[in-house]
């Protein structure tokens, strides 16, 4: 990670933590679900999706009174997909972020719950953010629930379920990644943009690097699940092989996975070059997430 990067994170990471924490404090709910709630989203994690948001404001030197409750949100709905994946009935793991799922902990009906909870208060945040235009809050929620539903995460979900037991070609599992994985990550640059105002043609390459951060932000999930251990991951390692799902070096085989991963970079790389954006923080996360550890 590059010192720049890491200053970054360093300073705004907190700004997330604590903001994560008064968003829930503030509503009125029962305590057992909070409690619920909170364990998940302060299990750890690396923060990247708010984090991402921050980072296109950065790069476009805009400040934004609203942009952390925004990035937080995001944060909640991947918290929320995190704890239902985690489910008997869907992948079915009792370790997350190196600690008990939040199932484990609290049972399925709770953990349900909670991660319904966390999904929908997103978007009441969202429609009550005091300084953005009406329209800035309209576009925030559509792509949002484009980017978290039936067309995006959610339907990833089932294309992978799905897919589970047969032999995907890389496209059938490029679209499984595009929208699990891939949606609500691009969804997180855009939020930047849109809170930017950012105009047309930088929005187009967002979007474009967006869509190959994305991908290469799989790409490494799947090699690190091969090469990372469980303690390095804070997940199960190596599940996908037990769990015989289709993956990038399952199909392309390690070094092809290693090969795509570099191509994706440098598509998201040429897509900031187009507007000038290809010596800042975007190009610094783009290294992080293709060369992580974690």
């Amino acid at each position: 990670m590059s010192k720049g990067l890491q200053t970054f994170i360093q300073t705004n990471q907190p700004v997330i933590e604590q903001k994560l924490s008064t968003l829930i404090q503030e509503i009125h709910a029962p305590e057992k679900l909070k409690e619920a709630m909170v364990y998940s989203l302060q299990a750890g994690g690396k923060r990247i999706r708010p984090l991402y948001t921050l980072a296109v404001l950065e790069e476009l030197n805009v400040i934004s009174e609203d942009a952390a409750i925004v990035a937080s949100t995001i944060e909640m709905i991947h918290t929320y997909s995190l704890i239902h994946d985690d489910l008997p009935a869907m992948d079915d793991d009792n370790l997350r972020r190196g600690k008990p799922t939040n199932h484990v902990v609290f049972g399925e009906a709770l953990a349900i719950l909670a991660g319904d909870g966390l999904l929908t208060l997103a978007f009441g945040i969202i429609a009550r953010l005091p300084n953005l235009s009406a329209d800035q809050k309209i576009e925030l929620i559509e792509r949002l629930s484009y980017a978290a539903g039936a067309e995006g995460m959610v339907g990833g979900q089932v294309l992978d379920i799905l897919g589970e037991g047969k032999s995907l070609t890389l496209e059938e599992l490029e679209q499984v990644h595009i929208n699990k994985t891939g949606a609500l990550l691009s969804f997180s640059i855009l939020a930047g943009g849109i809170i930017a105002n950012a105009s047309e043609k930088i929005m187009k390459a967002l979007q474009t690097y967006a869509f190959h951060i994305g991908l290469a932000f799989q790409i490494q999930d799947d090699i690190l699940d091969i090469e990372g251990t469980s303690e390095q991951l804070g997940k199960t390692a190596g599940k996908d092989v037990l769990s015989e799902k289709n993956t990038y070096p399952s199909i392309l085989t390690l070094i092809g996975a290693k090969e795509q991963l570099q191509k994706q970079y440098e598509s998201a790389i040429i897509a900031l070059e187009e507007v000038n954006m290809h010596q800042g923080i975007l190009v610094e996360f783009a290294d992080y997430i293709t060369k992580r550890s974690n």
